[in-house]
């Protein structure tokens, strides 16, 4: 009678977890307090059927293995025991590392329940693409008149803001353009005639010339990586990513007269840095990141291990030049130290850091799964994305805060369940 009762419950739970899924790219852009909640959601219900039916099958994952092994590594790097140097940070160190729990849930529920249908599928990249025009129109519009749609201006430096008030416009756009862009420019040049090509090649270009216009330099460059992924995966689609690469160029060209605050960005404030990392505020993060690391190598300090060590003064070390005796001292720190690997290496050691890189390549096996030379231009646009997100050089975000994290895992989910249903 009980197992009955609970069968029943199965549609509704299926149901509340498809609606929790397909509200997070909206939550994401304007509520991430509330997309945290429905992440949660979408997890409890996964779990609760998952224990009505008795189906445990989706632990059978591979990137799920290593993906608990990390977790599971970084909850006992964070558990607050001072005899043994773990869980530096406290409690709330503890509390953070066993949460991050909820997002690898969260990815097996999109490929194993939630996304296994088709229409669902469907939605999700109408939600994306829909996403992707929404930042888009107001950062063109910010542009052209000084305020976006909600009535705010750029942010500093000029950086265009699409529909948010502060810089946040370039980082989810470096993730959702790829998925968003590559299978209407791969439709239209499946069609005979003039027309098709020039939209597919227009498309294309206007979207790198956005993320030039935008101005933030590594989503810019993530953007570009990407599409150089997809144009190794799919060769009809080279000479288009070799045509927007020129276009973007040559937007690059022309943005001194154009737009003065991108190309002050994109190219005289990059190339500065660049030119004097040791002392900019990311070779200064690295750095310290790097002392604190190697400082605690077994264990690191637990969940924002960075955080917990950087006004330490046993970590003030050189910059990377030596110019800086005390690298900045306290005034550097942040949140994180702008790297996925220098965090991981922080939060759990350099054991931490062989599981953060083994996990990142398990996602990505399943992924590229089926690729080829004529791959599908949806997965070759997620395999894309994901592959630029795990590439070490670049400065980021903390792995799992919102909505950066959020996007990322969303996408991760919703591309392992393209590479498991789309066949079917």
């Amino acid at each position: 009678m009980i197992a009955a009762t609970g069968t029943r419950f199965i549609p509704r739970l299926e149901q509340t977890a498809l609606v929790c899924v397909l509200l997070v790219p909206l939550l994401l852009m304007h509520a991430h307090g509330i997309a945290e909640v429905a992440i949660a959601i979408a997890d409890v219900c996964f779990l609760l059927r998952s224990a009505l039916l008795r189906d445990w099958d989706w632990l059978k994952a591979r990137w799920l293995w290593f993906s608990a092994a990390w977790w599971i590594w970084l909850v006992v790097c964070s558990l607050p025991i001072p005899a043994l140097h773990l869980g530096e940070g406290g409690l709330r160190s503890l509390v953070q590392a066993v949460t991050t729990v909820r997002f690898l849930v969260f990815v097996a529920a999109m490929e194993f329940l939630v996304l296994r249908s088709r229409p669902a599928r469907r939605w999700m990249y109408g939600l994306i693409a829909a996403s992707v025009a929404w930042i888009a129109l107001n950062s063109v519009v910010q542009y052209a008149i000084g305020w976006n749609l909600i009535g705010w201006p750029p942010g500093p430096e000029g950086v265009l803001t699409g529909p948010f008030g502060k810089p946040r416009a370039g980082p989810p756009m470096a993730l959702i353009i790829p998925p968003a862009v590559v299978p209407p420019v791969a439709a239209l040049l499946s069609r005979k005639g003039l027309r098709p090509a020039v939209g597919a090649y227009a498309l294309l270009a206007a979207s790198l010339v956005l993320m030039v216009m935008i101005g933030q330099r590594m989503p810019l460059v993530l953007t570009v990586f990407a599409f150089v992924i997809v144009a190794c995966l799919m060769r009809r689609l080279r000479p288009v990513v070799l045509t927007a690469a020129v276009v973007g160029g040559l937007m690059l060209a022309a943005s001194p007269v154009l737009a003065p605050n991108a190309y002050y960005r994109l190219v005289d404030k990059f190339s500065n840095q660049l030119e004097h990392f040791a002392v900019s505020p990311y070779g200064q993060l690295y750095a310290r990141a790097w002392e604190v690391g190697i400082r605690n190598p077994v264990t690191g300090m637990g969940f924002d291990g960075f955080e917990t060590g950087c006004q330490r003064p046993q970590y003030f070390r050189p910059t990377f030049d030596g110019s800086q005796p005390d690298g900045g001292g306290a005034k550097i720190c942040w949140h994180h130290p702008h790297n996925h690997y220098l965090q991981a290496l922080d939060d759990g050691g350099f054991i931490g850091l062989l599981l953060f890189s083994a996990m990142g390549i398990a996602w990505l096996v399943p992924l590229a799964r089926g690729l080829g030379r004529d791959s599908d231009p949806l997965r070759a646009g997620l395999f894309a994305v994901v592959c630029a997100q795990v590439w070490p050089i670049q400065s980021t975000s903390a792995f799992t805060s919102m909505p950066m994290g959020g996007w990322l895992f969303l996408l991760l989910g919703w591309g392992l369940a393209e590479a498991r249903h789309r066949s079917r």
